[in-house]
């Protein structure tokens, strides 16, 4: 099967991640995926959450958005409306879930890293796209720390990555665009480590059940995806120690 741009079912898109994006951000990637595009900022605050308080340990929080025009037709702003929608809620969590899960908090010390993952052109797949360029920006950040001695170590404990796939007339396929994200029967977004352990997996028949073979496939397929983008990360980090 060839797909609308020419790859082969267990091809991605072209990725690419391009660091310090933005100037004033404590780590910052511009992450590309096909044609989708994704800015991810990692701030750092010399404070924590109050539940936190007092704890010796730091936190990860995420916020997503998309712009208007990211998308064919203009969206309006979740500002605007004066409350976040349902999804946009759910992908934030996502994404501090993954973060959170491979960076030690305790050894972060009493702060917390915003991650602020703004899409800036959506053709597929911004919540993995998110979930992989922000992981890179907070490494950035936290060497950024390790640089001004704020703290001894990096406290990484793993790399995180993430990736679609899903089933389109019978065939299983890897990084869904747009057009086969809206068309698949079967769609899947897995978010795992470098060690090759899970952290999410997010599955769906949107028309006809799944078997279990279908599925492990599919989460093979997934993992080869993803450990082509965590050999991309630690090209785009460098070392971390």
């Amino acid at each position: 099967m060839k797909r609308n741009d020419g790859r082969t079912p267990t091809q991605m898109r072209p990725v690419s991640i391009k660091k310090n994006f933005i100037k004033h951000a404590e780590g910052s990637v511009l992450i590309t995926v096909g044609e989708t595009k994704v800015i991810c900022t990692a701030s750092v605050e010399e404070k924590v959450p109050p539940f936190l308080r007092d704890q010796g340990q730091g936190w990860i929080t995420a916020e997503y958005s998309m712009l208007p025009r990211s998308t064919h037709t203009r969206t309006q702003r979740e500002a605007s409306r004066g409350k976040l929608s349902g999804r946009t809620m759910e992908i934030q969590r996502l994404i501090g879930r993954s973060l959170r899960t491979v960076v030690d908090l305790e050894n972060l010390g009493e702060r917390t890293i915003w991650v602020d993952c703004d899409v800036i052109q959506a053709d597929g797949g911004t919540r993995t796209a998110s979930i992989t360029g922000a992981f890179v920006a907070v490494c950035l950040a936290l060497k950024h720390l390790h640089k001004n001695k704020q703290i001894d170590f990096i406290p990484v404990k793993d790399f995180v990555a993430a990736t679609s796939v899903g089933m389109l007339d019978g065939d299983k396929l890897l990084d869904l665009d747009y057009s086969e994200d809206s068309t698949a029967s079967v769609d899947f977004n897995v978010v795992k480590t470098g060690n090759g352990n899970f952290i999410e997996i997010q599955g769906t028949a949107e028309r006809d059940p799944f078997s279990d073979k279908d599925m492990q496939e599919m989460l093979v397929l997934a993992g080869k995806g993803i450990q082509d983008l965590i050999d991309l990360q630690q090209k785009t980090i460098g070392k971390l120690d």
